[in-house]
């Protein structure tokens, strides 16, 4: 056997292998989409990302006779806890060579190093909480990620159930073809919209870009309260949600993104984005090219050929008091419209937690198919 060990990334030049490694992993894979690779190395910067400001996290290195053949990461979420109040540790950027024997070190280092920290659990993958990518793939493997979403190989299924990982929760994406949405929209559902559109006391516009920062606030207003008893949910402090819409900002087609007020009062919103991983996965940056030849290409690929023929159903809410009044419909509707204006054909709406039995039932009745499954794992320490 040749010789396996763990070691961590400490420095600049072990985390640049750490971030450089998945391409490694997915070399000749058609389906996997790189990131690109400036954004994560300012991602896990201490300094540019405010998710460290209440979490440590340690970086993992898997080598063969000095060759990188896997990574993890663990790490504390103190947020997370206090949310909660629970006391779990995480794990994500789980990346392995087809090498059994290095998968189970890494996962295992991973949960000693949270039972070291004196956590009782550990869950992930997670990259590194919800507002970030989490999940690990578990079915439809023979296709590309939307925007924002994970890709692994099948074989990390086994590798986590073999190390004693066990379900902790599903989560679901759904997809609808536009054209058959629009119609065979149930009519008790047209009639709802009619209705409350009628009435003139709800209106949907789009997102005001000239008012960012002001429309974030309306924005995370609605979400927080909508998502806040939702598994796995912490609300993002300030630095983290103008992180986040910095790097929403970038993809945004305010079109897309929808507010929905009632007498003057934003109530309900809906966050769809473009399939930025189309022209992405065209474009393929990767280590030793010119990050901005990359870029031109995803220009390029992006606002010229525009190859993108998926949207993503990124984020939806209303606020409690204004459920089950047409809200969530009017936003179905005009979304769906507004994408088959500008040549979309296929909409994922992801990703949904299995047990959120009202939202399931509603993407359902509007024709919905399951069609990928992301699963968070747990392990007991």
């Amino acid at each position: 056997m040749s010789d396996l060990k763990i070691t961590k990334a400490t420095n600049k030049t072990e985390l640049k292998e750490f971030i450089h490694f998945p391409w490694k992993v997915y070399k000749d894979n058609p389906y996997w989409v790189p990131p690109i690779i400036s954004e994560r190395i300012e991602f896990h910067d201490p300094e540019k990302n405010p998710f460290f400001d209440h979490a440590r996290v340690e970086y993992f290195l898997a080598r063969r006779n000095g060759e990188v053949v896997g990574t993890i990461a663990a790490f504390t979420n103190d947020a997370y806890n206090k949310f909660h109040n629970s006391n779990v540790g995480f794990y994500g950027f789980f990346e392995v060579l087809d090498d059994p024997e290095a998968a189970a070190l890494l996962l295992r280092t991973a949960a000693d190093w949270a039972q070291n920290a004196g956590h009782i659990s550990i869950i992930g993958p997670a990259m590194f909480t919800t507002n970030d990518e989490v999940g690990l793939l578990v079915d439809g493997f023979d296709d590309s990620p939307r925007v924002l979403m994970t890709y692994n190989p099948p074989r990390y299924v086994d590798y986590m159930e073999t190390a004693g990982y066990v379900k902790a929760m599903d989560l679901y994406a759904y997809r609808n073809n536009i054209d058959e949405f629009l119609e065979n929209m149930p009519d008790k559902l047209r009639r709802v919209v009619e209705k409350v559109k009628k009435t003139k006391k709800l209106t949907v516009r789009s997102f005001r870009m000239k008012e960012f920062d002001k429309e974030v606030e309306r924005f995370k207003r609605v979400y927080n309260s909508s998502w806040e008893r939702n598994w796995g949910f912490v609300p993002p402090n300030e630095a983290e949600i103008e992180h986040i819409a910095a790097g929403l900002k970038q993809m945004l087609d305010p079109d897309l993104a929808l507010m929905v007020e009632h007498e003057g009062e934003v109530v309900g919103v809906g966050l769809t984005l473009p399939d930025l991983c189309a022209p992405l996965r065209l474009a393929y940056p990767r280590p030793g090219v010119p990050e901005l030849w990359s870029m031109l290409k995803l220009v390029w690929h992006w606002k010229i050929r525009s190859k993108m023929k998926w949207i993503r159903v990124f984020a939806l809410g209303v606020l409690p008091e204004h459920r089950a009044r047409g809200v969530d419909a009017m936003m179905y509707l005009e979304t769906a419209k507004r994408a088959k204006a500008k040549g979309y054909e296929m909409a994922e709406s992801s990703w949904i937690l299995e047990n959120n039995e009202m939202m399931n039932r509603s993407i359902e009745m509007l024709g919905g198919k399951v069609y990928k499954t992301y699963r968070m794992y747990e392990k007991r320490l």
